[in-house]
C-alpha cells in the first residue's frame, strides 16, 4: 500500500506555505481505526495537524478534505471553536489525495478515560457535560445567509437526502448480508419529519470530538472531525449526541464513543435535551426519529471502517476496528429499537 505521508512532500508543502522549517517529524494522533487519519506535525520552531483521507478509491462525495476546511474556515470567521486552517492542498500528486493543514491546540480529547481534574471533581463534570452543549447551541446559531456558510445549504430536505445518501452508501460499503440495515432506511425514509430552519449541523457531534483546555478540562476550546458537516436540521445533531451518549446510572451508548459520560456528575440525557432546548429555543421532537438516524448512520460508516480492516488496509494500530464486526450489526438493532421495529 502507498505511505500515507511521504515527509520530503509535507516538507515541501509545509515550506511553500511559510509553515516551519527544517525536517519534519511525524505520528499518528487520534483514536485508532478511525474515517480519516491526523498527523501531529513536529518542525524546529512549529508544530502543525495535518489531516487526510483514507487511501483511495473512496466512496462519491466522501472524505472531502477541501469542503471540510472551507467550511472550518467560515466557522472560525464567526468565532465557533474550530481550529484555525493554515494550508488546503487540493493537489493529489503531493500525496495521492487532498488533505489540509491546521495549527496545533495544545489540548485534550477525552475518549475512554477522564482527565486527572475531572475525575476528582464531579461539578466539573458536569461543567464539561453543560459546556457540550452549550457549544452545540453556539454551532446552531451561527448565520447560514453568510456567503461562505451558504455555499454549503442545498435545496430540498436535509433530512430525506440524509436517509438517500446512506442507504446509497450502505450498498458501497456493505461487506456482509445485513437486512436490518437496510429495513431501518426504508423505516427512516417513510417518515421523514419536516425539516426545521436550517443550520449548521456538524454531523458527528460527541464529547470524543471535543478539545478541552488543559488547565481546565470542563471547559471545550475546539469542536473536531468536521468531515460531516453541512447545512441542515440541528435535530440531527441533538439526535446524534443523545443517541452516542452514556448517561450516569442509565442506558449505555451502542456506538461505545463517550462511555466517560456514565460517570456521575454528567446530565443525563433528558438534561442534556432540555438544556438544548431552553438556550436555543427550538423543538427537537420527534427526537427518535432522529436518533435512530444517527445510529443508522453510524451503521454505515462504521461497516466502511471494519471493510477497510477485513482488507488489511489499516495499521497495526487499528485493531479497534475489529469490534465493528459486532458493532454495526448492534448499532441497527439499537436503530430499530428507537423507531419501533423488532430486530
Amino acid at each position: 500500500m502507498p505511505p500515507l505521508l511521504v515527509l520530503e512532500r509535507v516538507r515541501d508543502f509545509l515550506d511553500t506555505h511559510g509553515l516551519g522549517t527544517g525536517p519534519v517529524r511525524a505520528r499518528r494522533i487520534g483514536a485508532g481505526g478511525g474515517s480519516n487519519f491526523t498527523f501531529l506535525l513536529e518542525r524546529a520552531d512549529g508544530r502543525y495537524v495535518l489531516r487526510r483521507p483514507p487511501r483511495p478509491p473512496l466512496p462519491p462525495s466522501a472524505h472531502d478534505m477541501v469542503r471540510e476546511a472551507r467550511l472550518q474556515g467560515a466557522l472560525a470567521r464567526l468565532g465557533i471553536r474550530v481550529p484555525t486552517i493554515l494550508a488546503v492542498c487540493e493537489d493529489d500528486t503531493v500525496l495521492g489525495v487532498p488533505f489540509y493543514v491546521m495549527d496545533y491546540l495544545d489540548g485534550a480529547v477525552i475518549d475512554a478515560e477522564l482527565p486527572a481534574e475531572l475525575r476528582d471533581d464531579e461539578a466539573a463534570r458536569r461543567r464539561l457535560g453543560e459546556d457540550l452543549v452549550d457549544t452545540l447551541v453556539e454551532i446552531h446559531a451561527a448565520d447560514v445567509t453568510t456567503p461562505e456558510l451558504a455555499a454549503f445549504a442545498r435545496p430540498g430536505n436535509y433530512n430525506e437526502r440524509q436517509v438517500r445518501r446512506f442507504a446509497q452508501l450502505w450498498e458501497v460499503n456493505a461487506t456482509r448480508e445485513l437486512p436490518l440495515v437496510a429495513e431501518v432506511g426504508r423505516r427512516l425514509a417513510r417518515d421523514v419529519p419536516k425539516p426545521l430552519d436550517s443550520t449548521v449541523v456538524h454531523g458527528d457531534y460527541r464529547l470524543g470530538n471535543m478539545m478541552v483546555a488543559r488547565d481546565q478540562p470542563d471547559r471545550i476550546i475546539a469542536v473536531l472531525d468536521w468531515e460531516m458537516g453541512t447545512v441542515g436540521d440541528p435535530r440531527a445533531d441533538v439526535g446524534y449526541l443523545v443517541a452516542t451518549y452514556a448517561e450516569p446510572d442509565g442506558r449505555l451508548s451502542a456506538l461505545d464513543t463517550s462511555p466517560v459520560t456514565a460517570t456521575p456528575g454528567f446530565p443525563s440525557r433528558r438534561e442534556l435535551v432540555e438544556r438544548y432546548a431552553e438556550r436555543s429555543g427550538r423543538d427537537v421532537e420527534p427526537l427518535a426519529w432522529f436518533e435512530a438516524l444517527a445510529l443508522w448512520k453510524s451503521a454505515v460508516f462504521c461497516e466502511a471502517i471494519y471493510g477497510r480492516y477485513v482488507r488489511g488496509e489499516l495499521t497495526a494500530g487499528d485493531e479497534r476496528a475489529s469490534r465493528f464486526e459486532a458493532g454495526v450489526p448492534l448499532l441497527a438493532e439499537t436503530a430499530a429499537a428507537a423507531l419501533g421495529l423488532s430486530a
